[in-house]
């Protein structure tokens, strides 16, 4: 065959690039997921406290077949809670739909209410991990966020956060509202990493600033500690712009960054003012629920304690304060040998993940502190606090523990990144280093981890908490006979006498409150009352 007469050759097939990256994301995802499961596994069966105690019956068992019924519920008890000094009627949204869904575990799996609420609660705190790695990597990235190799810093972190997940006391987010609070932090740091992500761009475009006032008017309508979003995204679109794009002032003020959150606050602002001066005038009268009070003339005073109140040596403290308490222990051993199976994944990515440069190591510590701060001060301006800090309470948690731990492991990411920075040390001792860090990291992860089995012990040896196990399991193996009745009426005998002496006669409103939410729980699951001598 001639020249001529041969076919054209078929052009070469087109292959896409080699991303070699992606299984290192598939590895950081990974740790995200395993370091906080790991960390929490000690508090499965931690008994339901406060709240806990009736909502999860209460609530799962309302909302279970009608959850449709949450948003107008939600919405509907809006002047009840302002008559409290409480708004967050999307928050209470949230709030009751992890109720439903701790229920729905209890239902589907057979799990006591108390297992189902951990679980619930540990899958809120791999979210908050993994949203603290997204804000991370989009305000380091100067490209495209997550479209080639993770920063070193996406794939130390997770060590670092896991850390921080400790049972610091009955009022922390680790114990009580895990859900709603990780989320609320999550949110918070997803608002803020949004933010840093639209720095760069030439023009915001309409679906997404009407994107930025509908998540403002949201944010406004969340709870006090999602505020903080709008603060935080304000700080992440000036640390990114100016610390590690190096923009002048001009662009970043006519920016697409600063109409995003401009955005924001114009979409925030027309339901947050109102609502703060009707609390604020409640409050006036001493007529408010205490959560929603400020007290700003002590919040120097106790700033210093919930700047600090992350650090994990000061939390341990507060989770091995029971009878219980040997943090040293075979669950220590038991979580260094997990989580060191992972460190062996991440010393063989550690060559394919992009090393910070110091601008963006001090970018880094900027976002930590404008995370740690505002939540800190949110933590100070409260009178509680106030006062325990005064007592000399030092790591204890509260309802800022979610938030404040995520920017406290930015901080301490951000300080390992500039020891060990590669223009500072030889390859060698760049890996080495790091990996000495992550090492450093995980002890405390595994110190964590036993802490966690400390407070578990100390509060599962007190009887209220022994009365409220045994009514999960109650609930959960529902016995129709006569001598299941008798134990369930003993259980609410029991729970009578944990009561205040003063709240144990009569039908005392905690006694009221009890018997309605087992009785639902009871009547969704079997059909039956909890205890047929309780009023029906």
């Amino acid at each position: 065959m001639s020249a001529i007469d041969r076919p054209p050759a078929r052009p070469a097939p087109v292959t896409a690039p080699p991303r070699p990256w992606r299984p290192v994301w598939r590895a950081i995802v990974l740790r995200c997921v395993l370091v906080p499961v790991i960390v929490l596994a000690p508090l499965i069966a931690l008994p339901p406290s406060a709240d806990h105690r009736f909502n999860v019956y209460a609530n799962g068992a309302r909302y279970l077949t009608r959850p449709w019924e949450l948003a107008a519920e939600a919405f509907r008890s809006v002047p009840q809670y302002l008559n409290l000094g409480n708004f967050r009627p999307l928050g209470r949204m949230v709030e009751w739909a992890l109720d439903t869904v701790t229920f729905a575990l209890t239902d589907l799996l057979g799990l006591p209410a108390n297992v189902s609420l951990r679980l619930v609660s540990s899958a809120s705190a791999v979210v908050l991990t993994l949203a603290t790695v997204v804000l991370a990597e989009s305000v380091l990235s100067r490209g495209r966020a997550f479209a080639g190799p993770p920063s070193l810093v996406a794939a130390v972190l997770p060590f670092a956060v896991g850390g921080s997940f400790v049972a610091a006391g009955r009022t922390s987010t680790t114990v009580l509202f895990g859900g709603l609070y990780f989320l609320t932090a999550a949110l918070v740091l997803l608002v803020a990493a949004a933010a840093a992500r639209t720095v760069g761009r030439i023009r915001l475009g309409p679906r997404l600033g009407g994107l930025a006032v509908l998540t403002g008017a949201v944010l406004a309508g969340f709870n006090e500690m999602a505020w903080l979003a709008l603060p935080l995204a304000v700080f992440a679109v000036l640390i990114r712009a100016r610390t590690v794009l190096a923009l002048r002032w001009r662009e970043i003020g006519t920016g697409a960054g600063a109409r995003f959150t401009g955005l924001l606050w114009a979409g925030f602002l027309p339901v947050a003012i109102p609502v703060r001066m009707i609390i604020a005038r409640r409050c006036a009268a001493g007529t408010c629920y205490s959560g929603s009070d400020v007290a700003p003339a002590g919040t120097l005073g106790a700033l210093p304690n919930r700047l600090t109140s992350w650090v994990p040596p000061l939390m341990w403290q507060r989770a091995s304060e029971g009878p219980y308490g040997h943090t040293v222990g075979p669950a220590l051993l038991v979580a260094l040998i997990a989580l060191l199976l992972l460190v062996r994944r991440f010393w063989r990515d550690l060559p394919r993940c992009d090393t910070p440069d110091r601008r963006q190591a001090l970018a880094l510590a900027a976002t930590g502190l404008a995370v740690l701060v505002p939540a800190a001060t949110m933590g100070a301006l409260n009178e509680q606090m106030q006062h325990l800090a005064a007592a000399g309470w030092w790591g204890l948690g509260w309802r800022d523990s979610a938030l404040a731990g995520a920017g406290g492991t930015l901080l301490t990411v951000a300080l390992l990144t500039a020891v060990c920075a590669r223009d500072r040390l030889s390859g060698r001792a760049h890996r080495r280093g790091t990996l000495a860090g992550v090492l450093l990291l995980v002890v405390i992860a595994a110190v964590s981890t036993s802490a966690n089995r400390d407070y578990r012990a100390g509060v599962a040896s007190e009887k209220p908490a022994y009365v409220h196990d045994r009514v999960a399991q109650e609930i959960v193996d529902f016995d129709r006979s006569v001598a299941g009745d008798g134990r369930r009426c003993t259980l609410r005998d029991q729970f009578r006498a944990s009561l205040p002496r003063d709240r144990r006669t009569g039908y005392p409103a905690e006694m009221r409150r009890f018997d309605q939410a087992v009785n639902q729980a009871t009547y969704r699951l079997a059909h039956r009352p909890f205890c047929t001598r309780a009023p029906s």
